[in-house]
């Protein structure tokens, strides 16, 4: 899926908004087309955009990964 890159003043704006927070962690934006973007404090890494479909598989995909290694130690 190919899309036109925001400027940087709209993912400012964005990120800034406190609704496109869910609880101050998630951030759940649809007119967002990012999957990854930094974390509400920059400082502290990327998070995901849980509005974006493909999220969810990039949950399933890291829970799975967390599994094998679990139940692989046993």
């Amino acid at each position: 899926m190919h899309y036109n890159e925001p400027s940087e003043e709209t993912k400012n704006r964005w990120h800034n908004d406190p609704d496109n927070w869910v609880w101050g962690m998630f951030y759940y934006n649809t007119e967002d087309p990012r999957l990854y973007l930094p974390k509400k404090i920059k400082e502290f890494g990327w998070t995901i955009n849980f509005a974006n479909p493909n999220s969810a598989l990039v949950i399933l995909i890291l829970i799975s990964v967390i599994l094998m290694f679990v139940l692989s130690a046993h």
